[in-house]
C-alpha cells in the first residue's frame, strides 16, 4: 500500500514538472512564472479571506468608507487597460495579424516579445483585480460577493497563468484583448460610481453596460468559433480555443438572461445586502461564511444580478 502511495506521489511529481517545463522560456523569468505553486497560494489565500477571515474580521466593524482609494483604484485600471490594449494591438493585432488564424510567434524578435510581455502584464492585471472583492468584503458589501464572482475572479487568473505560460500571443489573445476594452469601460464606470452622488447623473447608460459584456462575448465566441470551419490552422494550443469558446458562450447565456430579467421584464434586485441565503444567491449570512451552493447560484438570476453591480 505505501508503495503505491510513494509511486503515486512520485507520478504527480513528475507529470508537475514535465507542465513546468513546458512553459514558454521567454516567460520563466517574469514574476510568479516560474511554477503555478506562488499564483495558487495568491487564489487560495485570496479565497481564504473574502469566505472566511475577512468576515469574521468585519463582523462586529463598522464598513471602511474607501471611497477615495476606490476612485484611485478603478482610474488606475482604466489606465493599465488602455495600456494593455495597445499593446495587444501593437503587439500583432494591427499589425501583422490576420484575426484569424494566427499562431503563436515563438521567436525572440521585438514583438513576438512585446506580446509576451503584454500576455503576462494581462494575466497580472487579474491579481490586482482580486482587489474588487476585498473592497466588498471590507465595505460589508456581502451581497455582492456571489459564486459568480468569486468563481470569475479566481478562475481567470488560474486558467490564464496557463494560458500565458504556454501560448503568450496568437490567436488566443483576441479574448484578452476585448477583455480589457471592455475593462476600460467598465472601470471608468466603477470609477464614477464611487465618487459619489453628484456624478449619478453620469451614470445614466448603466444598463448598458450588460450589452458591452453581451458584445464581448459574442465577438470572443465568433472568433473561435471559426477555428472550427477552417481547413488547417497551425495555431500550436488549440485547447486554449476550446476553453475560450466554452468561456464566451457559456456567459453569453447568462448575461443575456440577466438582460432580459432586468431590463425586459424589469426584475430589478433591491440594492440592500441580503441578510439571509434565499434562492442561494448570498455567500454570507450575518458576517459568517458557509460553504458555496454553486448549483443554486448557477441556476439562480440573482446571482448573475448581483455580480454585476459595484
Amino acid at each position: 500500500m505505501l508503495q503505491h502511495i510513494q509511486e503515486f506521489g512520485s507520478n504527480v511529481i513528475k507529470t508537475f514538472d514535465e507542465l513546468v517545463a513546458g512553459i514558454d522560456p521567454r516567460i520563466k523569468d517574469y514574476p510568479l512564472m516560474q511554477s503555478p505553486v506562488p499564483m495558487t497560494g495568491i487564489l487560495l489565500c485570496y479565497l481564504f479571506f473574502i469566505m472566511y477571515l475577512g468576515p469574521r474580521i468585519m463582523a462586529k466593524r463598522s464598513p471602511f468608507q474607501l471611497k477615495e482609494a476606490m476612485i484611485i483604484y478603478n482610474f488606475l485600471l482604466v489606465a493599465l487597460s488602455i495600456f494593455i490594449v495597445y499593446e495587444f494591438l501593437m503587439s500583432g493585432w494591427v499589425t501583422t495579424y490576420t484575426w484569424r488564424c494566427d499562431a503563436i510567434d515563438t521567436s525572440n524578435s521585438p514583438q513576438a516579445l512585446r506580446m509576451v510581455r503584454v500576455a503576462w502584464l494581462f494575466w497580472f492585471s487579474k491579481i490586482i483585480e482580486l482587489m474588487d472583492t476585498i473592497f466588498f468584503v471590507l465595505r460589508k458589501k456581502h451581497s455582492q460577493i456571489t459564486f459568480l464572482h468569486i468563481f470569475h475572479h479566481s478562475f481567470m487568473p488560474w486558467t490564464w497563468w496557463w494560458g500565458v505560460g504556454y501560448a503568450p500571443g496568437g490567436m488566443g489573445s483576441f479574448h484578452a484583448m476585448v477583455n480589457c476594452s471592455v475593462h476600460v469601460i467598465m472601470y471608468f464606470y466603477y470609477g464614477l460610481s464611487a465618487a459619489g452622488p453628484r456624478f449619478q447623473k453620469y451614470l445614466w447608460w448603466k444598463k448598458y453596460m450588460t450589452a458591452i459584456q453581451l458584445i464581448q462575448f459574442v465577438l470572443v465566441s465568433l472568433h473561435a468559433t471559426q477555428y472550427y470551419f477552417m481547413e488547417s490552422c497551425n495555431y500550436q494550443f488549440p485547447i486554449i480555443i476550446h476553453l475560450v469558446w466554452i468561456y464566451g458562450t457559456l456567459f453569453f447565456i447568462l448575461f443575456s438572461n440577466f438582460w432580459v430579467q432586468a431590463y425586459v421584464k424589469g426584475k430589478r434586485l433591491p440594492k440592500q445586502d441580503i441578510k439571509s441565503h434565499q434562492n442561494g444567491s448570498a455567500v454570507y449570512t450575518n458576517g459568517s461564511s458557509p460553504l458555496l451552493r454553486p448549483l443554486l447560484w448557477m441556476t439562480g438570476i440573482r446571482t448573475l444580478s448581483r455580480a454585476l453591480r459595484y
